[in-house]
């Protein structure tokens, strides 16, 4: 496409009456097929439908052409997320695609600007996304900010059944003893998503919810502690979600799952959280792997240091930063304590430590830490400052398990 034909391209909100050409788009591009719908549950023109409310409740935008058709379109999809435990608003960037007839002439890149001015007006001080390419979003200034664990063991490998005290129930997936003890979880883990039904919703999608199962562990005041999302197929037993807020709760669970023994050969299931379950077993010679998950970028840096938790009051520094896409965000932020209140302005007073977004991101979520960055060199600083910065950030490894 030449320079002229961009210049008959329309950018703008992508509307509920665009649904079809947005659900076309993705199907493109993504290459979901008519089988993987139907495999997923879908009748015909129920994935439209299902996307409504997401696009009503987003920010949708996209490049349209003189006949009115969509050709490149990305969603802001509003969440709100726990960082080290406080709640912020989370803007997350999916429904990313464009016709390859379309591609290599910037498009994207602007919408992604745009999305982001949109972020900061609505105080979504942080993104999070699913990378389809990690190289790509970097540039754009996200970095990795969590992995996914996946596990499988053999039915000889499973964990000898130990006496709890609590009782383990199987119900319904939608169970509101499940919505509430993810919600209480969501509020003690770093990361998390703080769903609400339309995450929920999404949290399913893609998925055949028939043939999910699920098991709740009460402990002996009958409250519920945890829970396992699952399914059996082919003598396996597929762990979806296992959580847990007392060790208690994780043993009752897996005493659940042990009792499938004469029923599976294989447990095959996901961590997401760098805590690999070996270690917990008594055979842990299990296979394992480990996978980058989703990416976090911050969207205001200024805002958001005003706002981040830090472990504890520290000498006065400031950061100097480099954002490819926030024209605001480049520069220096000053960071002191008044008091119990952090203040932030644009001096370079005390110690520098400099770094892009991507690198103050994924430092402030926790998922790497300052000293290791500073190896590394992705983070430039004097020992003094980087030691520092390891007594000031919280360290949590982040726990992220949605999709959207």
């Amino acid at each position: 496409m030449d320079e002229s034909a961009r210049e008959n391209l329309e950018i703008r909100s992508v509307e509920t009456k665009d649904v079809e050409q947005f659900n076309d788009l993705l199907r493109y591009v993504f290459q979901v097929t008519e089988k993987d719908l139907s495999e997923s549950g879908y009748e015909d023109g129920e994935i439209q439908r299902a996307k409504l409310p997401v696009i009503t409740a987003s920010d949708v935008i996209g490049w349209f052409n003189e006949k009115d058709e969509l050709v490149s379109q990305l969603a802001v999809y509003p969440c709100k997320v726990n960082i080290h435990g406080k709640i912020f608003e989370m803007g997350g960037l999916t429904g990313v695609g464009t016709y390859p007839e379309y591609a290599g002439q910037g498009l994207m890149h602007d919408l992604v600007k745009l999305a982001l001015r949109h972020m900061k007006k609505r105080g979504q001080l942080i993104s999070y996304l699913y990378p389809y390419s990690i190289p790509f979003y970097r540039k754009k200034g996200w970095e990795i900010m969590s992995d996914h664990l996946t596990f499988e063991l053999k039915d000889t490998q499973l964990p000898k059944t130990k006496e709890v005290s609590g009782r383990v129930e199987r119900t319904e997936i939608d169970d509101a003893d499940i919505f509430a003890t993810y919600d209480r979880f969501a509020k003690q883990n770093h990361g998390s998503m703080i769903r609400n039904q339309l995450n929920w919703d999404e949290y399913w999608r893609w998925e055949n919810e028939e043939e999910r199962m699920a098991a709740i562990y009460y402990d002996e005041n009958n409250q519920p502690q945890g829970y396992v999302l699952y399914w059996i197929a082919n003598e396996v037993f597929h762990i979806k979600e296992l959580i847990y807020l007392q060790q208690e709760a994780r043993v009752g669970l897996w005493n659940f799952i042990s009792a499938h023994f004469s029923m599976i050969d294989k447990v095959k299931g996901n961590i997401y959280k760098d805590e690999p379950l070996a270690f917990l077993l008594d055979d842990g010679d299990i296979k394992e792997t480990i996978e980058p998950y989703f990416m976090a970028r911050i969207v205001d840096v200024k805002e958001f240091l005003k706002q981040y938790p830090f472990e504890e009051k520290g000498k006065d520094f400031h950061f100097k930063i480099t954002d490819p896409l926030v024209e605001e965000n480049n520069g220096f932020f000053g960071i002191s304590w008044q008091g119990n209140k952090i203040e932030i302005t644009d001096e370079a007073i005390g110690n520098e430590v400099e770094c892009d977004i991507q690198t103050l991101t994924t430092m402030l979520m926790s998922y790497k830490r300052p000293s290791y960055l500073n190896k590394i060199e992705r983070l430039r600083a004097t020992h003094a400052a980087v030691r520092e910065l390891e007594n000031i950030i919280p360290i949590e490894t982040p726990y992220y398990s949605d999709y959207f």
